[in-house]
């Protein structure tokens, strides 16, 4: 059933009495709002600000194969499997951003670029936008990691990856979203 047409999506419910900075660093700022909520109820949210738009590329070469970049997860406190992702400043166009970070990562220069997804992370508790691209025709390169990273990097089919979501071995978000939507824009791409 489609919603009501008169209903407004761009009307927000909520009334922000107060806003408080409480914590910030160089990726993150975290602030505490005094608020009214939907029904007229007062309490607080409190909203993870990123100073950066999440990056992912899904890279995929003439035979079909993907590469994955594993690394420990400090929040998780566990390892994990994804795609080459990272963060682009908001000011910053985020294909440079992608172009930037499969090169970090990865090595991989490549000569076609194509948005597959806009995302949002976690949304109820952060602004946080992401970006998927699928990167075609490939030339590998040198890793320039950043020094909190301590990657490894898998080069697999992309159907192996792609049941790697569906399996729960691949849990990150952007990752999952990614593979998924990158399997289906190629498959629709095939068939003409």
């Amino acid at each position: 059933m489609l919603p009501d047409p008169a209903f407004d999506e761009t009307r927000n419910p909520w009334r922000v009495l107060a806003s408080d900075v409480k914590y910030q660093n160089p990726w993150i700022s975290v602030r505490e709002d005094q608020v009214l909520n939907p029904r007229g109820g007062a309490g607080i949210y409190g909203v993870v600000s990123m100073k950066n738009k999440a990056i992912g590329i899904i890279p995929v070469d003439s035979e079909g194969n993907t590469w994955l970049v594993g690394q420990y997860r400090y929040p998780l406190n566990e390892y994990s499997w994804e795609i080459p992702m990272g963060g682009g400043p908001v000011e910053l166009d985020v294909l440079a951003s992608a172009q930037r970070e499969l090169r970090e990562e990865t090595g991989l220069l490549a000569g076609r670029w194509t948005r597959i997804a806009r995302l949002h992370t976690s949304n109820s508790v952060t602004d946080e936008e992401g970006f998927v691209f699928l990167a075609e025709d490939l030339t590998a390169g040198e890793t320039e990691p950043e020094e909190t990273e301590d990657l490894r990097l898998w080069k697999l089919p992309l159907a192996e990856a792609v049941q790697m979501a569906f399996d729960d071995r691949i849990t990150d978000g952007i990752s999952v979203a990614g593979l998924l939507k990158a399997e289906r824009v190629l498959a629709a791409r095939a068939k003409g």
